[in-house]
């Protein structure tokens, strides 16, 4: 009996006995995760520091009317979010080996986050060129309705959006690489990429809420 016991020891214990990864994690993989991290520190500090900003203020303009403006946002969110569905399936043809459904299913996932970004890019035209917003002055016709709002409105939204936007264009160059080189990568490094997608589709989850849902405006001119 005990010397089962002591043969079958080594057995459950050889993971954790020194010199290897017990929880199987390849440093650019790691490297990733602490990139991650440190992302979600900056885009925490920003969203924090946009709702100090805005609880601060004496009046907080609400621009986005219900229709076209949150409807055009829901949009850009549903992309991000198919394109999320997408890198996972790209994931799971890479898992199978099967390279050329991965590196589709990834051009999928690019061209979600470019239609993104097109949306974005138009939104913030109009924005700028229809109403005259500022980084740091409010359109006329809004400080009528709002006289009392806080000119960092432009500041904050451009910010927060504007980073965002940078992300999802590095994601798209970062699998745009991965695919034209996917022959000579490795399933960890399709992986790698699925994480930075995702983070960045997450992120969105919390700007989209926090910047234009809160920000409708129910009593639009004219109603």
């Amino acid at each position: 009996m005990s010397t089962h016991a002591h043969a079958a020891e080594p057995l459950v214990a050889d993971d954790w006995s020194g010199g290897t990864f017990p929880y199987h994690i390849g440093h650019r993989k790691l490297g990733m995760w602490l990139f991650i991290v440190s992302d979600a520190l900056t885009f925490s500090a920003l969203l924090i520091g946009y709702s100090y900003v805005r609880v601060s203020s004496d009046a907080w303009p609400a621009p986005f009317a219900f229709y076209p403006s949150i409807i055009f946002s829901t949009v850009m969110t549903l992309c991000l979010l198919a394109s999320s569905f997408t890198m996972v399936m790209a994931v799971s043809a890479s898992a199978r080996r099967d390279r050329r459904r991965a590196r589709r299913w990834i051009g999928a996932t690019m061209l979600g986050g470019l239609t993104f970004l097109a949306l974005h890019i138009y939104e913030w035209l109009h924005l700028i060129n229809d109403y005259g917003l500022k980084p740091f002055s409010l359109p006329a016709e809004w400080l009528a309705r709002w006289p009392q709002a806080s000119p960092l409105f432009g500041a904050t939204f451009f910010a927060i959006t504007g980073l965002h936007m940078f992300h999802v264009l590095t994601g798209v160059i970062y699998l745009g690489y991965i695919a034209l080189r996917i022959r000579r990568k490795t399933h960890e490094d399709v992986e790698i990429s699925g994480l930075y997608w995702h983070f960045v589709d997450l992120v969105w989850m919390f700007v989209f809420p926090m910047i234009y849902l809160l920000s409708v405006d129910f009593h639009p001119p004219g109603h």
